[in-house]
């Protein structure tokens, strides 16, 4: 679980948003962990049809999740599918993207400045890296080239980050995820599943981790990570024989293609720390409660990360970092057509229902 603190952060960073359809809350908290290692992303209006949302749940160290929650949704953006409409390609693409980008020269210097070290480099703090153009504060994402310097062969980070993201544009909902995150929907009270946590012991993940020449020990991957697909853990993808999508550890994620109902009333994206302690349904219950006492989303979200921190670390769960984003649909959404709801994932877990093919 990494090293914890005597006494928890409870302190939070807090937002809200709103635009003329959808209205936002979020809340993150390190909790009882030594150092926070999740980030999110929150773009109300990303085109003028089109907003995007994500939780990133970094492992070994925060600069993939911070990586991610700069970067992702502006490869998303940029992408000749998403021109041309194809928005689940677009996020599978970028997903992958995330991991080519932080290779060489300047993924190295990236993750230097965004995390607090870069393993395998002799315990070198990276906030204090800087290089000939560490101070351009341009965004720099137009084509990442590739840059020559001391960590040309650089084959990225051995930490790595969750990424469950959530597209809305008009009656469409997108959710792209890879890892543990998790993406809820309120139906009419009802709790629907949006994505699945990639854990080892699925059999489409085992199958793959065998057949990349990896192992599971004890519920982890070589003994060591709880997650089948992650963002980062280069560790887990050097089988140069393979392609991305093929390797022990792999970031392609699962895609789900949603219509929206005019019943819908919010969805939920939040990393593990919250899962570990409540249920896709408790977590709605608990929400739509709160919603009656409170109309500010992010108190609401301030109020489950409470719910959820563990008051000693003796009771196990609870102890994690804890992000949250509550997205709430303004309007009853006008459909005319039966919800048709599409999914690369090809498994369910049975104990709580999942939102595919209504």
């Amino acid at each position: 679980m990494g090293t914890t603190l005597s006494i928890p952060k409870t302190e939070k960073f807090s937002e809200d948003g709103e635009n003329d359809n959808l209205r936002y809350g979020l809340s993150s908290m390190q909790g009882w962990r030594a150092t926070m290692e999740d980030a999110h992303a929150a773009h109300l209006d990303v085109d003028s049809s089109t907003s995007f949302f994500g939780v990133y749940d970094g492992h070994g160290g925060k600069a993939v999740a911070k990586f991610c929650a700069k970067h992702l949704h502006q490869q998303v953006l940029k992408s000749e599918e998403y021109i041309a409409g194809d928005v689940g390609t677009s996020l599978t693409k970028a997903f992958l993207r995330m991991d080519e980008m932080m290779r060489g020269q300047r993924g190295w210097r990236e993750l230097a400045v965004l995390g607090d070290k870069v393993k395998g480099f002799n315990g070198i703090i990276e906030g204090l890296i800087r290089s000939p153009r560490s101070n351009d504060n341009k965004d720099q994402s137009d084509d990442w080239a590739f840059e020559k310097g001391p960590h040309s062969d650089f084959d990225g980070p051995n930490s790595g980050s969750t990424a469950c993201v959530a597209i809305i544009r008009n009656n469409l909902l997108f959710v792209a995820n890879a890892g543990d995150s998790r993406c809820v929907i309120s139906r009419n009270g009802q709790a629907y599943n949006l994505s699945r946590d990639h854990k080892p012991e699925l059999v489409i993940e085992k199958e793959r981790i065998y057949k990349a020449g990896g192992f599971i020990h004890a519920g982890r991957i070589n003994g060591s990570l709880n997650l089948a697909r992650a963002i980062g853990d280069v560790d887990f993808k050097n089988n140069r024989f393979l392609s991305a999508e093929k390797q022990v550890v792999t970031a392609n994620p699962d895609i789900n293609i949603v219509d929206l109902h005019d019943e819908d009333e919010f969805i939920v994206i939040a990393c593990d720390g919250i899962w570990d302690c409540l249920s896709s349904q408790q977590l709605v219950d608990f929400v739509r409660q709160e919603l009656l006492l409170e109309t500010k989303l992010s108190e609401v979200c301030e109020r489950v990360l409470d719910r959820c921190l563990a008051p000693s670390l003796a009771v196990g769960d609870g102890c994690d970092n804890m992000t949250m984003i509550l997205v709430q649909f303004k309007k009853p959404l006008q459909t005319s057509a039966p919800a048709q709801e599409q999914s690369s994932s090809n498994e369910q877990d049975a104990s709580e229902p999942t939102l595919e093919n209504s």
